[in-house]
């Protein structure tokens, strides 16, 4: 009892959060700065959804299902709509994948990649700020996923498609051919 301490306090946040999630954070040659966030599946669609909120009220969108190619481009889409799409979308998202999703403006881009990666580009650096208040550790490189064969399932997930297919429809996107 004497040489015992304190005993650790565990939160749930700590729990489950993933040791890993980080990001780095780059000026690039044209002046922008990119964040590249690593983090789980549902982290990373997460904080697309939370890191939307910073944008201004009307974006422009571009969604691609690179499952049956089909892609939707939408511009001065309001975005608390676009914030509600993302919310319904979080799950098969995260599920099955293979999803583009871009929502920029003249100044900022959010963007999750297909294979669930998600970078923040910007003309300012108020990206870094914004992640390091969401509790992500910025790193030199992050480490890179580990797949095994291809980043995401290529096989049909009619439950994504049909959804997309549904949020372009929700947001009056224009089919791209």
């Amino acid at each position: 009892m004497i040489f015992r301490g304190q005993p650790q306090q565990v939160t749930v946040w700590r729990r489950f959060r993933s040791g890993r999630d980080g990001f780095t954070f780059n000026e690039t040659v044209e002046g922008l700065f990119e964040a590249h966030v690593a983090a789980n599946a549902e982290r990373a669609v997460d904080l697309m959804y939370v890191l939307s909120e910073d944008l201004p009220p009307a974006v422009d969108v571009a969604l691609t299902d690179r499952r049956t190619q089909a892609s939707w481009l939408g511009t001065d889409v309001a975005l608390p709509d676009v914030r509600d799409s993302i919310a319904r979308l979080k799950i098969p998202l995260a599920t099955y994948a293979g999803v583009d999703i871009t929502i920029y403006t003249a100044d900022d881009q959010l963007s999750l990649t297909a294979a669930l990666d998600l970078y923040a580009i910007g003309r300012s650096d108020r990206w870094l700020y914004l992640l390091q208040s969401r509790g992500l550790d910025r790193y030199g490189a992050v480490a890179e996923k580990a797949w095994r064969g291809q980043p995401w399932d290529k096989s049909s997930a009619m439950v994504l498609s049909t959804a997309l297919a549904a949020t372009a429809d929700r947001l009056s996107l224009a089919e791209v051919e």
